[in-house]
């Protein structure tokens, strides 16, 4: 068991905790240790130390500085930040409690949670985290790839329509009002979101970086692209939750959704679950993005990843824009792609299973 970072006097005094007397490790991923202390007091913290690896000081700082951006919303969406220390990369962090048994329709809390988070950085605070990067021209000529390696012609004109997504992605990211600028977690997922009796708060903020919440929203229909669990929620649920986004963006930000002048809210979430498409890193944990043209490797073989397989979270995307992109004239080809793609990979691998329908 390795025990937590020694906490010196001034920086144990300066966290509010009395002398550490018990530590328990946490759940974390390979990047950090965490653990909760208990103290001569009577009360509980947790701390976490980012390991030394690459970019281990970035990851430090972006958590540090979405942890202090979140901290303007009331009630809360993240834990309080009680010190930090940047010489260890150590956090202490205001002890939360998970509830074990989550109702079916968590994810309207979740959406709720998520826009206002969302909602607490402002236009000032550009340049306080990196801005959130989409999909590429490497992107788009990966997935036209694995329809020619699965010998599914793609539609004449849906590279002009894929480069005309890249393009509008980048400019619903770079608007000077909302949602343009808004936290992203970067890490959304089930297990960085922790529902607790006092609401859900979100933990984890090492890729936190600015953007569209779009982007996260998406996260929900999409299924999860950048976690180990992914979900699919029936679609009146998914209407909910995202009704849920919009009211509390509205309250939180006194703006409507798509303010910015891109259109709207529904044709930038349709955009969004296109561009989350494109993006075979999503396809694997963080460790191996960037490694490889991970949608070159889906046409010759599949691998496990958490609650579902590479293809089955493809074929469940595939099916979302296929859906979404039915009355969406700029990216009927795109749709009819999408549809012919998940046709070719179900027929040939006929026992791939739906995603879950609850998270575990």
């Amino acid at each position: 068991m390795t025990p937590p970072p020694p906490l010196n006097e001034a920086f144990r005094l300066r966290a509010g905790l009395a002398p550490v007397v018990h530590a328990d490790p946490l759940d974390s991923s390979p990047r950090s240790r965490v653990w909760r202390v208990a103290t001569a007091g009577g009360d509980t913290a947790v701390v976490k130390q980012l390991v030394d690896a690459p970019e281990a000081d970035e990851r430090y700082t972006r958590e540090v500085t979405a942890l202090r951006l979140a901290a303007r919303a009331a009630p809360p969406v993240a834990p309080a930040l009680r010190a930090t220390d940047p010489y260890e990369r150590v956090l202490v962090l205001e002890d939360l409690r998970h509830r074990r048994r989550l109702p079916a329709d968590w994810t309207v809390d979740y959406a709720t949670a998520l826009a206002r988070l969302h909602a607490t950085a402002r236009p000032q605070d550009t340049g306080t985290l990196p801005r959130w990067s989409g999909p590429g021209e490497r992107d788009v000529t990966a997935f036209l790839g694995l329809a020619d390696a699965l010998d599914v012609p793609a539609p004449h004109g849906v590279r002009g329509e894929l480069e005309a997504l890249l393009d509008r992605l980048d400019r619903l990211d770079r608007l000077d009002r909302a949602p343009g600028h808004a936290l992203l977690h970067g890490d959304p997922c089930p297990g960085n979101d922790l529902h607790t009796a006092d609401g859900v708060r979100f933990i984890d903020f090492e890729q936190a970086s600015l953007g569209s919440g779009l982007m996260e929203l998406a996260y929900l229909r999409i299924g999860f692209p950048t976690c180990w669990c992914v979900t699919s929620a029936p679609a009146p649920l998914l209407d909910r939750a995202e009704s849920a986004y919009r009211t509390a963006w509205r309250a939180a930000s006194g703006t409507e959704l798509g303010d910015g002048g891109e259109g709207s809210p529904e044709a930038g979430l349709v955009d969004a679950c296109a561009g989350w498409l494109l993006r075979g890193d999503a396809l694997v944990e963080k460790a191996r993005r960037g490694t490889a043209d991970h949608l070159a490797r889906i046409a010759e073989e599949d691998w496990e990843w958490g609650t579902a397989t590479a293809r089955e979270r493809l074929v469940h995307r595939l099916g979302v824009v296929a859906a979404m992109t039915a009355d969406r004239p700029d990216l009927r080809r795109l749709g009819r792609l999408s549809t012919d793609l998940r046709h070719r990979i179900r027929a040939r691998r006929p026992d791939l299973r739906p995603v879950p329908s609850r998270r575990p």
